[in-house]
């Protein structure tokens, strides 16, 4: 936890003269690094050890067992990475080419090793030749280590001695998380004491997992790469960044590294292709039921005073075109909830969306090693393979056909489920094999058709969103929301989280719940959040938090989210029918009217700084573009510097004053 001060105001005056700036040192100019010039063919110095030029100081790789350190400018000396937790064999010779790139391998474990610098960054890349694991980099270890930035939904910044995490309910030594699904983005990275840090990336996630263990009550975390010709993850490659320490530059360095490589998409951008892109700015979301989805719902919102709207329907029936055209002229959006990734008997389907045409089911069928189909979501039919829909399209246009029937009403937005998450399959079936990294390929291809279908295209959003779809969507739901494992176990239990009736109002969206107190702690708690996932791609994609997660599911969150919600400058998700339309409609609103100017003048910019003001971490700041927003946020219960506990204050380039929510106050009246 952060450390103790004689008194909160001496706390936050040494916060204060310690700025955090979001650049990574990625912030050091690589002209001014110390270069060590390598002459090729000569033996490494020290005999196996190879430098790097990084920006910011010098990487230095053992090439005997793979541990890497740093020299910083300023002459700190810092563990990257302990040794590999797997036996490598003998290391060959070193050989090098010029003062930034040098290759060697081990013959034993048969891996060729490329260490190069990379913009910056210390890359390591590896090759292997047969089927085989590693375990490594092993970080974590510096006695520095303060706290693990870890992108979990939104993102995470945990102190590695926090009782909670390496001990308590939110316990994570000795558990393990996939860097292809359960992490938003493939990185982590630690603060090493004052202003100085490391980002982890790893291109290839796939293959990939993060294990954590708590050694000495302080939490490490060691990469896992399986090297499979099957599955085609015999590549394995890792950059190390030094950073300046700050919470998010791990994110930041993702960014730059996504820009450097043309991988980062652009709203405006979006935006100037499909103009109706740009009514996601200042918009909330909302899944409708009952008379939420007519043209009666839509002249409430808007009588409300509500200027932009995201509305979704799931089932049927479905809007009439009546309820679309009001909710085009009132300048929203409007669009179906979809997934191509599950199929059942159509004679005994539950969900219209898991019945197709002929033969989909079962001969699309995802199937393992022994040709047994994977079950589908909830125990019901079976997954869909993407390649046996990518290799049918072109004659059956199955996918076209079922979106084009989905908005026939002149909708012009499309929620398709699960396609941007990392829920990814190796499909055995005959006629339509594909590796993960397969899969991946096919969704984003689909994805992309979708935002260019129709005269203008759709505006398209999707679940959980990783970064490799973010040049395909406009918003995502769920990316917001750090699930932790306790939220599943919860919603299975249908009398205490609701279920999918009745189906005016289903329990699963309406019905008020309490979490769990741990479980609060480690999804809510401000002291922990950071916006990693913003960092990395506010600018691009528009997220928020997971639909069945609506603002108004956990009433005891509520302010803590709605702060959250301005902090990021990302919209808050609904479910609405007629009553809670009515009940709920006027604080909506209010909310909705304070987030909408600010989206639209930042929802297209960039996060350039994150800050916590207080030792305490419960004032936080954010700022977007250049000057085009700053939001403070206080978390706590006493005032700072004015700003009262529990309120947030925002303030546009121009504005005289800060324009001030205090969201409890909304809810009593």
């Amino acid at each position: 936890m952060p450390t103790k001060s004689s008194s909160p105001g001496h706390a936050r005056r040494r916060s204060e003269t310690r700025f955090l700036a979001l650049s990574v040192a990625l912030a050091v100019a690589a002209a001014g690094a110390t270069t060590y010039a390598f002459t090729a063919g000569a033996e490494p110095p020290h005999g196996r050890d190879v430098e790097l030029a990084v920006d910011g100081g010098t990487a230095v790789v053992d090439t005997a067992t793979l541990a890497v350190r740093a020299h910083t400018r300023d002459g700190r000396d810092l563990t990257l990475s302990d040794a590999a937790g797997t036996d490598l064999g003998k290391p060959g010779p070193v050989t090098r080419t010029g003062t930034a790139l040098a290759r060697w391998s081990y013959p034993e474990r048969g891996i060729d090793v490329t260490a190069r610098t990379d913009h910056g960054r210390l890359s390591l890349s590896m090759k292997a030749h047969r089927d085989t694991g590693l375990s490594w980099p092993v970080t974590g270890t510096d006695t520095a280590a303060t706290s693990l930035q870890l992108p979990r939904g939104e993102g995470l910044d945990i102190p590695v001695e926090d009782a909670f995490w390496t001990k308590g309910k939110g316990e994570l030594g000795g558990s393990t998380v996939d860097m292809s699904e359960g992490l938003t983005l493939p990185l982590w990275g630690y603060s090493l004491g004052e202003r100085a840090g490391v980002s982890y990336l790893t291109p290839t996630d796939i293959g990939t997992s993060l294990a954590f263990t708590t050694a000495g009550g302080r939490l490490r975390t060691t990469a896992q790469h399986t090297f499979d010709r099957g599955e085609g993850t015999r590549d394995y490659t890792v950059t190390f960044a030094l950073t300046d320490g700050n919470a998010v530059a791990p994110a930041a360095d993702y960014r730059s590294y996504l820009a450097e490589r043309g991988r980062l998409g652009s709203l405006k951008r979006k935006i100037a292709e499909n103009p109706a892109t740009g009514k996601l700015l200042g918009a909330f979301h909302a899944y409708t039921w009952g008379t939420a989805r007519t043209a009666q719902g839509v002249e409430q919102l808007r009588a409300l005073g509500v200027d932009r709207m995201w509305l979704g329907y799931d089932g049927k029936p479905y809007p009439d075109k009546a309820a679309v055209s009001a909710a085009k002229k009132a300048g929203y959006l409007t669009g179906p909830y979809d997934s191509f990734a599950n199929g059942q008997d159509p004679k005994t389907a539950d969900a219209p969306n898991s019945v197709w045409p002929g033969t989909v089911y079962p001969d699309f069928c995802v199937r393992d090693a022994h040709g047994k189909p994977e079950t589908g979501f909830g125990g019901r039919g079976c997954y869909l393979s993407s390649q046996a829909f990518e290799q049918a399209e072109k004659k059956h246009h199955y996918l076209a056909d079922r979106t084009r029937s989905m908005v026939a009403n002149g909708a012009d937005s499309y929620f398709l489920d699960v396609d941007a998450t990392g829920e990814l399959f190796r499909d055995h079936g005959k006629g339509h094999r594909m590796t993960k990294a397969q899969d991946r390929e096919n969704r984003l291809a689909r994805m992309k058709r979708i935002a260019k279908s129709g005269k203008d295209g759709l505006v398209l959003g999707s679940e959980t969103a990783q970064a490799w779809a973010n040049k395909a969507l406009a918003f995502d739901h769920g990316a917001g929301t750090p699930v932790a494992d306790g939220l599943w176990k919860l919603q299975k239990d249908r009398e205490k989280w609701g279920g999918y009736y009745p189906d005016a109002a289903p329990g699963i969206f309406f019905k008020p719940v309490d979490l769990p107190a741990e479980l609060a702690k480690a999804m809510y708690d401000p002291r922990y959040r950071v916006p990693l996932y913003e960092t990395a791609l506010h600018g691009s994609v528009v997220n928020t938090e997971r639909w069945e997660l609506s603002y108004e599911k956990l009433p005891r969150q509520k302010k803590d989210r709605a702060l959250l919600a301005m902090l990021y400058n990302t919209p808050l998700n609904y479910v609405l029918d007629g009553p809670s339309l009515k009940k709920h409609g006027p604080e909506l609103a209010a909310l909705q009217k304070y987030f909408s100017p600010l989206h639209k003048a930042a929802g297209t910019e960039r996060l350039t700084s994150f800050r916590q003001m207080t030792e305490d971490r419960t004032v936080q700041r954010t700022a977007f573009g250049r000057g085009a927003l700053t939001v403070t946020a206080n978390f706590g219960d006493t005032a700072y510097k004015g700003l009262p506990g529990g309120c947030v204050d925002a303030r546009l380039k121009g504005d005289d004053e800060p324009r001030r929510l205090c969201p409890a106050e909304l809810g009593k009246g």
